[in-house]
């Protein structure tokens, strides 16, 4: 992975909790939601946004509605990286990481 990559991983991750932080109730239906993990493609023409979901409506429902708002999320994303010539198209997953992690230790426990 390149250093350009990383910088712009980051850069596309702190935006995008600041978005999801300002915009909670119309985004996120009052779930509290941080991205855990961007991965961006070495062409930087896809970023991958794991979200980590708590609270609210199912994760599903919420990953819907933040999907809904790709647009404007992406706009502001531009905004930060308007460096750039081409934007990276966002596409967002749900972060199961924690869930796996907890089902395993409830099999270590038993």
């Amino acid at each position: 992975m390149s250093i350009r990559q990383n910088r712009i991983e980051n850069v596309i991750q702190e935006v995008v909790a600041q978005v999801l932080q300002r915009n909670a109730r119309e985004y996120c239906l009052g779930a509290m939601v941080t991205p855990t993990i961007v991965r961006v493609t070495p062409d930087l023409s896809l970023a991958r946004i794991y979200l980590s979901i708590f609270a609210g409506p199912t994760k599903e429902e919420v990953l819907l509605n933040i999907n809904q708002h790709k647009n404007k999320i992406k706009k502001d994303v531009g905004a930060r990286l308007s460096n750039m010539k081409k934007i990276p198209n966002i596409e967002f997953r749900i972060d199961d990481s924690l869930d796996y992690a907890e089902k395993i230790d409830e099999l270590l426990k038993s």
